[in-house]
């Protein structure tokens, strides 16, 4: 199986949609009057590479699947499990605990870019976060997922499932905190409602106007760069950009063409690798242009996700 095709869940209209999704399901829930609520028991799952798409991808639209990294033979997993099986309760749904056999599950691992277990990652609108790796203690383990669940509630509008209370033990589940407004959400608002409706220009616009006033607005990097690359791609024939790029691997211009080309369709391992090969094989003023494409890329992806990571890691490669 490949991850590619999820790159768009990390971008902003992707995680408008992922909260659309999460607002239907609790209006669903609300009409039925509970019905389709958990049990605490599924909030703990295994998981394998058949499965994964449909049990880590699709429910990381509804909910943060955090991903357990395990194996039999691991001292430290045996130690980590239980706690985040146990938290995965305690949280009450604002979260999902996947847990992933890497001995049974190899390609995952690698996927992953995973070095050692335990490892835990954390999946959001499906776009990919490390958590931590290695033993860590309890309090470490619920700063971050506090900090997990906050971003998700506040990036990607994501509170939770609901849970049954009548199986719950010790009681009814806990109300997620409203988040107050904060002071540039009409403002990035308005750009995804331009993004939607296809206003490139306007999109920008708006998500420059909040990088002015914030310069460190992550949500509206993350949307700048997404604007961007659509506004890049508009209007283009893609037969005769991937043309040019297979005829032209020289082409500095070519080549950044078709990877974001290649990063619109969901071929992120693509994108990032041809430009890698560009960087390699391009000096001075033509090498500068291709890597400040790429690390503009990059913020498309999302900084945190492991084929970000693994590319960077190739650039440095190729740069020294």
């Amino acid at each position: 199986m490949s991850m590619s095709g999820v790159v768009d869940l990390a971008a902003v209209k992707a995680a408008q949609e992922a909260k659309a999704k999460a607002e239907q399901a609790r209006a669903q829930a609300a009409r039925e009057g509970g019905a389709g609520a958990i049990s605490p028991a599924d909030l703990v799952i295994d998981v394998d590479e058949a499965g994964f798409e449909r049990d880590v991808l699709q429910r990381s639209a509804e909910v943060p699947v955090v991903i357990d990294f395990w194996a039999e033979w691991c001292q430290p997993c045996k130690q980590l499990s239980p706690v985040l099986e146990r938290l995965a309760v305690e949280y009450n749904g604002r979260f999902l605990l996947a847990k992933i056999d890497v001995d049974a599950n190899q390609m995952l691992m690698q996927q992953f870019g995973i070095q050692g277990i335990p490892a835990v990652f954390a999946v959001v609108a499906g776009q990919a976060l490390p958590l931590f790796q290695g033993a860590a203690g309890e309090a470490q383990i619920r700063q971050t997922l506090d900090q997990l669940v906050q971003v998700a509630e506040q990036r990607f509008g994501l509170t939770g499932l609901a849970v049954d209370p009548e199986a719950e033990p010790g009681g009814g589940a806990q109300p997620a905190p409203e988040r107050p407004a904060g002071p540039y959400d009409g403002l990035l608002e308005a750009a995804v409602q331009a993004l939607d409706s296809g206003d490139l220009s306007g999109a920008v616009q708006a998500y420059k106007n909040v990088l002015n006033e914030d310069p460190g607005n992550e949500e509206a990097k993350l949307g700048l760069a997404q604007a961007e690359l659509l506004q890049r791609v508009q209007g283009v024939d893609p037969q005769q950009v991937r043309r040019e790029a297979a005829e032209k691997p020289a082409d500095v211009q070519a080549q950044i063409a078709a990877a974001d080309l290649d990063l619109v369709g969901g071929h992120v391992e693509d994108a990032f690798g041809r430009l890698i090969e560009t960087v390699a094989r391009t000096v001075g003023d033509d090498r500068d242009t291709v890597r400040m494409r790429l690390l503009e890329l990059f913020e498309v992806v999302g900084p945190e996700d492991p084929r970000v990571i693994a590319a960077r890691r190739a650039l440095a490669r190729a740069l020294f």
